[in-house]
């Protein structure tokens, strides 16, 4: 079904981009009381995140395919 995309917002710049071209980032979040002894209660969590294109590529997440296969061929050599 073209054209019935749901648009995210990216949450670096606030562009709305289809959910289909929109990098999905999973960011995990931890809280805690930070007292360092026995009583510490600590809650670790995760949330999905959606950057544009242009963004995730700038924040080094997201890269060209050529450039991952690149670097996948120098990590064997």
């Amino acid at each position: 079904m073209r054209g019935k995309d749901t648009l995210v917002n990216c949450d670096q710049c606030g562009r709305s981009v289809p959910r289909t071209k929109a990098v999905a980032y999973e960011k995990r979040i931890s809280f805690g009381t930070e007292m360092h002894n026995a009583n510490d209660i600590r809650f670790l969590t995760s949330r999905k995140i959606y950057y544009c294109i242009s963004c995730a590529k700038h924040r080094g997440i997201f890269e060209k395919k050529k450039e991952q296969a690149e670097r996948a061929a120098h990590r064997f050599d």
